[in-house]
Parts: structure tokens; C-alpha cells; sequence
């Protein structure tokens, strides 16, 4: 997995599907340039808290990422992370179930 780093990334990925869980939304957008490699990127506001709480939410979806992207992902695209308010008290097996149900409702 290749990590997204530059902005027009990101805004091209909004143009994506979009899956609204209650701790994240995640966005994937087919590149369609015959890569088959899978990028990720992880955003979480300064609204969900302070930099302590937005770091662990990121190493928690960093995980998260590692585990099911990988057999769950789509070839060729971008995915992305956004972090949501209630996100940081779930437990990770919640989040787990819940990312691996988004990337199932965006492959539809």
C-alpha cells in the first residue's frame, strides 16, 4: 500500500464513493490508470480533539488499513479515511467490522 500525500489526491478521492460509518467515512476512488497498486490516506480534523487523540486515531486506522486492505480493497484505487468524532471510544473490533462492511458496500 502506497500512502496519499499531496492534497489534489485527496480532493480527486471526494469525487469517489463514499460510505458513512458512525466512526469514519471512507472514500474510494478508482484511478483508472492500469496501476493496480492500492493508496490510503488518513484525515482526522482538529474537531474530533487535540493532536494526542488525532495521532492514536490515525494509528488506529493505519492498523486498520493494514489488516483489510490488503483482501478487501479495491485494485487500482484510493481509499480514504476520514476520522469522525465518535470514532476514537469504539472499540477496535467495531471499527474493523465497520470498515470491512464500507469497503463491501463500495465494491457494489
Amino acid at each position: 500500500m502506497i500512502r496519499l500525500t499531496r492534497r489534489q489526491d485527496y480532493l480527486a478521492a471526494n469525487s469517489g464513493r463514499r460510505a458513512p460509518m458512525p466512526g469514519f467515512v471512507l472514500l474510494v476512488r478508482d484511478r483508472a490508470d492500469g496501476d493496480p497498486a492500492m493508496r490510503i490516506g488518513i484525515t482526522v480534523s482538529g474537531k474530533v480533539g487535540n493532536a494526542v487523540i488525532r495521532n492514536r486515531m490515525k494509528r488506529r486506522f493505519r492498523a486498520l488499513a493494514r489488516e483489510l486492505l490488503p483482501q478487501a480493497g479495491m485494485a487500482g484505487a484510493d481509499h480514504v479515511l476520514i476520522g469522525r468524532q465518535g470514532g476514537i471510544e469504539r472499540p477496535f473490533a467495531e471499527l474493523k467490522a465497520e470498515l470491512a462492511k464500507a469497503l463491501a458496500r463500495v465494491k457494489r
